[in-house]
């Protein structure tokens, strides 16, 4: 089935589909559907994607450099050579790069990179569904009756249509059948299979402050923050414990060579595009973008996009 919102990256636009809503289910009247002169209902005509808010997986595919947007699989030989040489004028024109963001890049890069990463993709992908289908069995539940229930950040839905949410098996009750288990979110950091992407201000939607500048962190707290926040604080000591045990994404043998979002910049012929806060910190300053590697642990991390910026200046954070 198609997407109900789609994104127009070269317009710069997102649009979507929808179909009359329906009431004690069967289609609305025209009536039931327009609440009032700047509401209706609608029902989404096809499926809409879910962004797993504060995690990062391995991609499974991404759009191969090139005067194209052409969506290339990692198990394609192409990667491994590319990514040996991300740099090199051949994959097309790339700007200035700061030395030691080169640097940090190519020493990463050893082995057969584009197969590694594919590797860990399966692996998260796998594991994912593996925790939805065991869910389903524990509720007793097949495709027809199994359900999400969802929780938003501020911003509800991102610029590809995605919704941006914790998301979690739909079970009412607390302890029935079995203990509410953590969101999909929180199970696949413990297990390693994604690296934390906090990005704010959507970092926990469990308990979001009433505007945008109340939830500004005050300069020289990200520690405080971060020990404080029940969301935050549980998703850092999960991929701490998996760092410690090896697993997954930290498998000593065998661990994943580029974070996600590296793969992705490198791929745009960019640099990263947002500041970031030292959550292990007592730190006022806001760190540049493109030296997001002087915080080594990505749990360590928090991501702020550049329109925020001068929300965190005003309220005292120095660039």
């Amino acid at each position: 089935m198609p997407k109900a919102i789609r994104s127009d990256s070269e317009n710069n636009r997102t649009t979507g589909l929808a179909t009359v809503s329906l009431y004690d289910g069967a289609p609305a009247t025209v009536a039931q559907q327009v609440h009032d002169g700047d509401t209706i209902n609608v029902t989404a005509k096809g499926n809409i994607a879910v962004r797993l808010l504060g995690i990062d997986t391995p991609e499974v595919s991404f759009a191969f450099p090139g005067p194209k947007l052409n969506f290339v699989n990692m198990d394609n030989p192409r990667w491994n050579e590319f990514l040996k040489s991300p740099f090199d004028a051949k994959w097309g024109p790339y700007g200035e790069i700061p030395d030691g963001l080169r640097s940090f890049i190519l020493a990463k890069l050893t082995g057969e990179p584009g197969t590694e990463h594919k590797s860990h993709a399966d692996r998260a992908t796998e594991t994912f569904r593996n925790l939805v289908s065991k869910d389903m069995e524990i509720m007793g539940q097949d495709l027809s009756s199994f359900g999400y229930y969802l929780r938003f950040g501020f911003e509800v839905m991102d610029a590809y249509g995605r919704f941006l949410c914790t998301i979690n098996r739909n079970q009412p009750r607390r302890t029935e059948p079995t203990p509410r288990p953590p969101t999909y979110n929180m199970r696949l950091l413990e297990r390693g299979m994604a690296f934390p992407y906090f990005i704010w201000p959507n970092v926990n939607p469990f308990d979001r402050p009433a505007s945008i500048s109340a939830a500004v962190i005050p300069p020289g707290t990200a520690r405080e923050f971060a020990e404080n926040d029940t969301e935050v604080s549980w998703a850092r000591r999960r991929v701490q414990t998996a760092r410690e045990k090896h697993l997954g994404l930290f498998d000593m043998t065998s661990p994943l060579l580029l974070e996600p979002f590296e793969l992705r910049f490198l791929c745009r012929r960019s640099i990263p595009g947002r500041h970031l806060i030292d959550l292990s910190s007592d730190s006022k300053k806001l760190i540049a973008p493109q030296e997001y590697f002087t915080v080594p642990h990505p749990e360590d991390r928090l991501w702020i996009p550049d329109h925020y910026v001068p929300l965190f200046k005003e309220a005292g954070w120095e660039i």
